[in-house]
């Protein structure tokens, strides 16, 4: 395709948006992970083209694929949103207390153990402006998704600062007078986690009446007599109401981390984020842990 090249100055934002819609194959995707529309997008890549005079992209039917000439600036470009959001970070540290800081985590450790604790980071802080993101995807911390993260599983790679926050228990748990011999467990999409895997081993040959893909769910299901529940003992014992019941096997433990980029752990806002983290794991040790209730 012919595009006709246009006498105007590169716009750095085009390329970032470029880079984007090559590593996600299409429009929607693209547009989600810059949170933009769908047109902003496709507004973005006609002006680089224009800019260029060259066509990037073939428009298929099953998305967008680089033409040899987008390779090619595909190729000079990788890495530049990288070391753009570097520059970002780096000016963070000179910002105070004020501004917005991301925090993603399950959506159990968000709802229900972090943010009710955070409430007098948001008194001490009241310049700071908390965004909290659930999502069932790690999001990125060097591309900006996120800028703290609480996760149950340590990350091996990346320019990140660790710190390990607690180990969390499980427990067997039902309502009173309901079903004790059937179990409520996961759904396909999490047969990888610890938890699931437990579950496969210790209860196979009972019945699985109800599987969920979040504990809010399992909770309802159990509450609701459907059956018994593995849970961590922190969130089975702060709702209330449940039994606890013997384990057919050691319940599993899992270490809760908490994850920043090294370019933004120094940040004021961050740095005060982080401490309210650290300082809601610290205080819960005892309930968090695997012990007995």
């Amino acid at each position: 395709m012919a595009v006709q090249k246009r006498s105007s100055p590169l716009d750095w934002e085009d390329l970032r948006v470029f880079v984007a819609l090559a590593r996600a194959g299409s429009l929607s995707a693209a547009a989600r992970a810059l949170k933009v529309s769908h047109a902003t997008v496709g507004r973005r890549i006609a002006a680089l083209e224009g800019t260029l005079g060259r066509a990037l992209f073939d428009r298929r039917a099953d998305g967008y694929a680089l033409t040899a000439e987008g390779a090619a600036v595909l190729e000079l470009a990788s890495g530049m949103d990288e070391r753009a959001l570097a520059i970002l970070r780096r000016a963070g540290r000179e910002a105070g207390l004020t501004g917005t800081v991301r925090l993603t985590a399950t959506e159990a450790l968000a709802e229900r153990f972090l943010i009710p604790r955070l409430a007098e980071f948001h008194r001490r802080h009241p310049g700071i402006d908390l965004e909290v993101l659930i999502d069932p995807r790690s999001l990125s911390l060097a591309k900006r998704e996120a800028d703290v993260a609480v996760r149950l599983a340590r990350p091996q790679a990346g320019e990140l600062f660790t710190r390990r926050l607690a180990a969390m228990g499980y427990g067997v748990y039902a309502a009173p007078g309901g079903d004790t011999s059937a179990w409520v467990g996961y759904d396909d999409s999490y047969a990888h986690l610890p938890e699931a895997q437990w579950l496969a081993r210790h209860a196979a040959g009972a019945r699985v009446v109800l599987r969920a893909n979040g504990l809010a769910a399992q909770l309802a299901a159990v509450r609701a007599g459907f059956g018994k529940a593995l849970m961590p003992r922190w969130f089975a014992e702060e709702e209330g109401g449940l039994v606890s019941l013997p384990p057919p096997a050691p319940p599993p433990v899992r270490e809760a981390w908490l994850v920043v980029h090294r370019d933004l752990k120094d940040v004021p806002r961050v740095r005060a984020l982080i401490d309210a983290v650290v300082a809601a794991f610290e205080a819960e040790q005892e309930r968090l842990g695997p012990g007995g209730p």
